[in-house]
């Protein structure tokens, strides 16, 4: 059993690179870590936990991802420095080498973090926590607030389209997605606390339903009866997949 107490009353920075996905699950992480007694740093205060979600498109990304480590680790000395997201996935010894990075989650692990920060210690070296990216099967649900009104809920994950120039599939693994039923209950959530407009969010939201044997055409017939929500808004999906 994991002792979540080490997290009461401490702060932490969250920065994130990349996709509204990758901004979606930080939210999620947050909420996490939230629960647990952890709150988000103010203006001008210094964090105990930095957590960073990395992008790895292009290698202008992984040079921008590098350079955030090094300034959040600069900006909070002694701070716990845990890095995910695909830059950490697909080049774990690269970011565990990075100065004062202190855990490093692949793409199955970020959504139990709390399991390997443990008691909050500094590391000599980053430790890696990564499964190879053939074995992910998990979807983790995630919805967030974007601004007043506007939420992004994630519907679809990964890849099966090998594309020789993307590194996507490597990163997040094969297609899965949330069931229509968890979806709904996510946009109506966002209802609740007054959203008006849900951007669903994906890597390749055109395969919807593959790993749950439900359409995409059906999600949204759905989603369309929430009340309250005034708008859809569909990010990331190949019209060949219409």
């Amino acid at each position: 059993m994991t002792d979540t107490t080490v997290f009461q009353d401490k702060k932490a920075v969250y920065y994130t690179l990349g996709c509204k996905l990758n901004f979606s699950e930080t939210s999620t992480v947050e909420k996490m870590l939230y629960e647990f007694g952890v709150r988000k740093i103010g203006e001008g205060e210094k964090a105990d936990i930095c957590i960073i979600n990395t992008c790895s498109v292009t290698e202008t990304a992984d040079k921008k991802c590098r350079q955030a480590i090094h300034r959040l680790v600069k900006q909070h000395p002694g701070a716990f420095v845990v890095v995910m997201g695909c830059y950490a996935q697909l080049k774990p010894e690269q970011v565990a080498h990075i100065e004062g990075v202190d855990v490093v989650l692949g793409t199955e692990q970020k959504k139990d973090l709390f399991r390997y920060v443990n008691d909050l210690k500094k590391n000599d070296a980053g430790e890696i926590h990564i499964s190879a990216i053939n074995t992910v099967r998990s979807f983790v649900p995630s919805c967030s607030r974007g601004d007043r009104t506007r939420f992004f809920l994630k519907v679809q994950d990964g890849c099966d389209y090998y594309c020789s120039y993307c590194t996507i599939p490597l990163a997040r693994g094969r297609s899965r997605n949330d069931t229509i039923a968890s979806i709904v209950e996510q946009a109506r959530h966002a209802a609740n606390e007054g959203g008006k407009e849900i951007v669903l969010t994906g890597v390749n939201i055109g395969d919807f339903g593959k790993s749950t044997n439900e359409s995409f055409l059906n999600l949204i017939k759905t989603l369309d009866q929430v009340e309250n929500i005034e708008r859809y808004r569909i990010s990331s999906i190949e019209p060949n997949l219409l």
